[in-house]
């Protein structure tokens, strides 16, 4: 276990006298938005984030449940060691301490036999080839299929692929069933959150070449070890450091490039706005002669969603000793051990249509029957309580009919876009998020001459 090193307070950023706006509002507290003012601040620009709720980090964020007053994560959100946009914004509010890394992958199959993969002494893309080797969930020739498909992926061009689906990728590649179901699917299915046929080829190509071929640190799984609303907290020391202004509890009604108008009826004006709500709410608040100017926006309305389930378990007794497990050929994909002793555990299944229409005890017993399966241990355990988390509209669905709806941060409207699923290169992830914000914050620079990012 690995954690990386930073100072535990945002720092005070230098003031810089140059020329350019005097105040940005950005609308929308999740990570993008948080990004997006954070970068603004420190350039010296007057900054008014606001936000819907009394809390930041959007769908990356924390709740106090009504039954117990525990805060609990909406979801276990994960970030790799090639996220580096993230961890950059984590240092820059003085959390990154508070990210636990790890080299591992688990994979856990039915009955408890457990397999680590991590990479090696050997350089990319051969660094992973010991443990992946020695992995006992896979047989010779999806091994063989699967280390074929690695070295053909180093070299791809993933953009040619644009508008193609991962699922085609694989099969061109020789793929197997059980090659697809029990190794590719786990990983693309958890960072994309589609199923590998609907996905498009060129994020799963992302996902794999930029974490798991790209050598160093960058296949490192980082979980944070406190909820993950403490991660963001920090965010109104630095913004009000920086002479800007956080307003939480704040509803925005409509906006358009230079004002917002907020549901309480205030006005407010600025340089530039920054719009980093989701983006099924933008076309809903952007002023109607700015909606019909820009085509970005017409677009947002053919993207759909895909939903994400989080069930938090807790136990009377340890359950699990590893701290994180993918299960191989199980409807739940990820467990997370969220206490010291294994008696709390957090299950996550991602792209989970099927589920939506379960209801809790549905859930709990299905998630129980899987953990029974891979975690020998948890049978001598009773469940004590579950709660939950169904997600909805937990992310963007990056199939490849949606690529291309993707906007760019700026338009012929001059309202300036954040969000993951604007065009990051990335798909719906908190690295997607943060490089968005970044994006946003240098076009509301650049436009009123200031210095690039």
């Amino acid at each position: 276990m690995v954690s990386t090193v930073a100072t535990e307070s945002p720092r005070a950023p230098e003031k810089k006298s140059r020329r350019g706006p005097k105040r940005v509002i950005v609308v929308g507290g999740g990570i993008a938005g948080v990004a997006a003012a954070l970068r603004l601040a420190e350039e010296g620009v007057r900054v008014t984030l606001l936000e819907t709720r009394r809390k930041l980090g959007g769908r990356a964020t924390s709740f106090t449940d009504v039954r117990t007053g525990e805060v609990l994560d909406n979801c276990q959100h994960v970030a790799m060691g090639c996220c580096k946009n993230y961890i950059d914004l984590c240092r820059r509010l003085g959390v990154e301490r508070k990210i636990i890394w790890r080299k591992a992958i688990h994979w856990v199959e039915t009955g408890g036999r457990t397999s680590a993969m991590r990479p090696g002494a050997l350089p990319a893309p051969a660094h992973f080839a010991g443990s992946f080797l020695a992995a006992r969930f896979l047989g010779w020739r999806d091994k063989t299929a699967i280390g074929r498909a690695m070295l053909a992926m180093r070299s791809t061009d993933r953009t040619a692929w644009r508008g193609r689906g991962f699922g085609e990728w694989l099969r061109e590649h020789g793929q197997s069933e059980s090659a697809v179901r029990d190794f590719w699917a786990p990983v693309i299915v958890s960072a994309c959150n589609l199923d590998v046929e609907r996905v498009c080829a060129e994020a799963a190509l992302h996902v794999f070449q930029d974490g798991f071929l790209a050598g160093g640190r960058a296949s490192w799984i980082g979980v944070s070890a406190a909820p993950l609303v403490e991660l963001y907290d920090p965010a109104e020391m630095a913004i009000r450091l920086a002479g800007g202004e956080l307003r939480l509890g704040v509803s925005v009604e409509r906006l358009g490039p230079d004002w917002v108008e907020t549901t309480g009826g205030e006005r407010l004006e600025a340089d530039r706005v920054i719009s980093a709500v989701p983006f099924e709410r933008v076309s809903r608040i952007v002023d109607e002669g700015a909606r019909i100017a820009d085509p970005r926006f017409e677009k947002l309305e053919r993207i759909g969603h895909s939903p994400i389930l989080g069930v938090h378990l807790w136990f009377d007794g340890p359950v699990m000793r590893l701290p994180a497990a993918a299960l191989v050929s199980r409807p739940t994909q990820w467990l997370f051990r969220k206490d010291s002793a294994g008696a709390r555990v957090h299950a996550v299944i991602s792209a989970a249509d099927e589920w939506m229409g379960l209801d809790e005890d549905q859930i709990a017993q299905r998630v129980i029957e899987d953990v029974r399966a891979c975690l020998p241990e948890s049978r001598a355990a009773k469940l004590v309580r579950s709660r939950a988390v169904k997600e909805k509209r937990a992310t963007f669905a990056l199939t490849p009919e949606v690529q291309p709806l993707r906007p760019a941060p700026t338009g012929p409207s001059g309202v300036i876009l954040a969000g993951d699923y604007t065009q990051t290169g990335w798909p719906a992830t908190m690295e997607g998020a943060t490089i968005s914000g970044y994006a946003a914050a240098e076009a509301a620079m650049e436009k009123s001459g200031m210095l690039q990012i």
